[in-house]
């Protein structure tokens, strides 16, 4: 997420009230005792594949209305900006209250009533390097970025707050820009600070890859690299898009198919999860940024700036909704714990992230519908194995608790239509019986009856193939 501040505007801000709090500077030996003495994190990635209901996650923000979306996502993922709640690190944290008094239960209290659970994405944002003197602002305020860290866990977690939070995010997308030894120290503050008020409160990384530091992404080996730092933090975040290599994209911004393999989409996850693998076993994998933009025609026509001079343009609001749910479905395939979609809702502005919305002006786009099937299909369901992935063609099969199966079935982009009837022949061969079939939903209801004795389309679109009484 590049600019969603930008896009949905924020929270003024007004001089802090109460005593500023004095934290004592930290040194290199109280680090380290922090470190060794923390709470080890729990086996979270130990346990069955998640239910889908509980796997699929939305991105939002203030904004965000939950009887709308709700349908789509029971977990939601708020970008909330450390200087909304403070105008200055070292000033009174008045939590639940921001900097400008508006009361944090009033925005993420309905959130909450309707049973949506929330992970808070902390961003140091007019914090961070956008400010020249950041690390000036930071200078011997470690333990105030503890006491921030504990206040938050204090009120908003499960043990001794209102259980409105089940996890937070140390950062969004501080990249290679934040400096790095900085961040180390403030999310080692930060962590501990919420380890010593909620132990059952969830730590998550910022954006980070298995890969040299960018713009957007910390990289796993150098900023947490460490092993004392792995008792700190329950999951790793994943930002994932399916951007095109520079000599193959039209435009800088261009994406493309999930399962393309000329993009890292889903080469990047894999080496999220091997490097979890191999460095810091039991810790859950959360791709907590992914999605595509779709605007109008209208929209596209008004184009700005660089994304007219570049010549930007996103997808249709069909592919939109074909590739969410195929790349919810291949990361559900994967030993990821939490997929999150790229955006909530967007304005129609043809622009780089700012046409991702699952709504358009809170109406909802073809993407709304097919994610909103798949938790009515699947929902209940865990992923179970890989019937078949070759040649274009994917089989997944899901099954519930009690044991019945479903299959969701495509043809992406590369499939050829032999290969679809092959891969169709082979594994829906008697004395397989499929009860019903239902092709991806693009408009309102659980989407058109297919034939459950014919191969899946070429069109891109996911066949549910279900059993009786599912």
């Amino acid at each position: 997420m590049r600019a969603a501040n930008r896009r949905c505007g924020v929270i003024a801000r007004c001089k802090p009230h109460g005593a500023i709090f004095r934290g004592r500077p930290w040194r290199r030996g109280a680090l380290i005792a922090l470190l060794q003495g923390a709470v080890l994190a729990a086996e979270p990635g130990a346990g069955p594949r998640p239910l889908l209901r509980d796997f699929i996650g939305i991105n939002a923000h203030f904004h965000f209305r939950p009887e709308l979306y709700a349908p789509v996502a029971m977990r939601a993922r708020s970008y909330h900006n450390m200087n909304w709640d403070v105008a200055a690190p070292g000033d009174p944290i008045t939590i639940p209250h921001c900097a400008n008094k508006v009361d944090w239960t009033a925005v993420y209290g309905p959130w909450q009533q309707r049973g949506i659970a929330i992970s808070l994405c902390v961003q140091f944002d007019q914090f961070g390097p956008r400010r020249p003197d950041y690390r000036v602002l930071w200078e011997d305020r470690e333990g105030w970025a503890e006491a921030y860290g504990e206040a938050l866990a204090r009120f908003f977690g499960p043990t001794h707050g209102n259980g409105m939070i089940e996890a937070i995010e140390i950062g969004n997308e501080p990249g290679r820009e934040f400096d790095d030894a900085l961040y180390r120290r403030l999310f080692a503050a930060m962590a501990h600070g919420i380890r010593r008020a909620d132990p059952k409160l969830m730590i998550v990384t910022c954006a980070a890859h298995a890969a040299p530091a960018n713009p957007y992404s910390k990289s796993l080996d150098e900023t947490f690299g460490d092993p004392a730092l792995h008792p700190l933090f329950d999951a790793i975040s994943v930002h994932t898009y399916a951007e095109l290599p520079e000599k193959e994209r039209a435009h800088p911004w261009q994406r493309t198919f999930p399962e393309d393999p000329r993009s890292p989409f889903l080469s990047s996850v894999d080496a999220v999860l091997a490097w979890r693998d191999r460095h810091a076993p039991g810790r859950q994998v959360w791709v907590t940024e992914f999605g595509w933009d779709s605007c109008t025609p209208e929209a596209l026509a008004r184009r700005e700036g660089w994304f007219k001079k570049l010549g930007w343009t996103g997808v249709s609001d069909e592919q939109q909704a074909r590739y969410l749910v195929r790349a919810l479905l291949l990361f559900a395939a994967r030993a990821v714990d939490r997929a999150v979609i790229y955006y909530f809702n967007d304005d129609d502005r043809p622009s780089v992230h700012g046409a991702s919305g699952l709504t358009r002006h809170f109406n909802p786009k073809p993407a709304y519908h097919a994610v909103r099937q798949l938790q009515e299909l699947l929902g209940d369901a865990r992923f179970h194995r890989v019937a078949h992935q070759a040649a274009g063609v994917h089989i997944l099969a899901f099954r519930r608790d009690d044991g019945r199966e479903a299959w969701a079935v495509w043809a992406d982009e590369r499939a050829r239509e032999d290969a679809a009837r092959a891969a169709f022949s082979r594994h829906f061969a008697p004395p397989r019986r499929w009860a019903s079939a239902r092709r991806l939903a693009l408009a309102a209801g659980e989407g058109v009856p297919f034939p459950t004795d014919a191969p899946p389309p070429l069109s891109g679109d996911v066949i549910y193939y279900l059993p009786a009484d599912w």
